[in-house]
Order: C-alpha cells, then sequence, then structure tokens
C-alpha cells in the first residue's frame, strides 16, 4: 500500500456535487492499493500514521500526533500512486489492485485507523471526486507498507 499524507487546516471530498466527506484539523491519506496488498500492511499503516507525530506543539516542535490533537482523517482511494510512468507518455497502472481487492482494504484501513482512535471520513471508492485539501505547513509525506 502507498499513501500520500498531507496534514490539513480542513479537507473536503465531493461527488456530483455532493459533499460525501469532509474535515477540519487532520489528515488527508490518498490510499493506493497495489497488487498482493492485504490487512498486513493496512494494519501497519493504520498504526503508523495514528501515532505519527507531524503535529506541532507549543513550540512548534512535531511532537503530537492527529490523536493528540483531536484531528480526523479523510480517506481518497487513488490508484494513481501506482502509476508507472517509466515507458511512453500514457502511465500504466498494472501495478494497482483490481477494484475487488482494493475497495474492500481501503475500508478496512479506515475501519483500522478509526480502532486507533482517529475519527475517519472517506471518499467513494472508483467515483469521480473532487477533493479540497488546505495543506498545512505545507506537510505532505510518502508512506509505503510491501
Amino acid at each position: 500500500m502507498r499513501i500520500l499524507l498531507q496534514r490539513v487546516s480542513k479537507a473536503a471530498v465531493s461527488v456530483e456535487g455532493e459533499v460525501v466527506g469532509a474535515i477540519d484539523q487532520g489528515l488527508v491519506l490518498l490510499v493506493g492499493v497495489g497488487e498482493g496488498d492485504g490487512d498486513e500492511q493496512a494494519s501497519w499503516l493504520a498504526k503508523k500514521i495514528a501515532g505519527l507525530r507531524i503535529f506541532g506543539d507549543e513550540d512548534g516542535k512535531f511532537n503530537r500526533s492527529v490523536v493528540d490533537v483531536a484531528g480526523k482523517a479523510l480517506v481518497i482511494s487513488q490508484f494513481t500512486l501506482y502509476g508507472d510512468t517509466r515507458k511512453g507518455r500514457r502511465p500504466s497502472f498494472t501495478g494497482a489492485a483490481h477494484p475487488d481487492v482494493a475497495s474492500p482494504l481501503v475500508d478496512r484501513f479506515a475501519e483500522l485507523l478509526e480502532q486507533a482512535g482517529v475519527p475517519t471520513e472517506k471518499g467513494v471508492f472508483g467515483a469521480h471526486m473532487l477533493v479540497e485539501i488546505h495543506n498545512d505547513g505545507p506537510v505532505t509525506l510518502w508512506l509505503e507498507r510491501d
């Protein structure tokens, strides 16, 4: 699994003009599922993200996690994180898991994040989504678990 994480002051995701998920302070998690990914990867990443100290303390140091600041997460599936652009001019997505595998694993990841103490909103798997992100910092991290 691959996750592009952004610390945000607020974020929202809309499908066909309807907001389906919105948060204030917290994390936007763009989640890609690769071939062979499963519960092990989802569990490791959920625990890692819940405890990741990327929010400032009273001195502005990265000493607080999303749980510590009572933040939320917005989980959005994004198979394009597995886009391979090494050849040609059109990305290949052969490394991305089939939607029958990816969709339940994205849901499972969101569930595990909730269990780790992070209130979680989600986008709609496979839908054309408009994502509004107010990156705070900016802070953007790449996480991956094979």
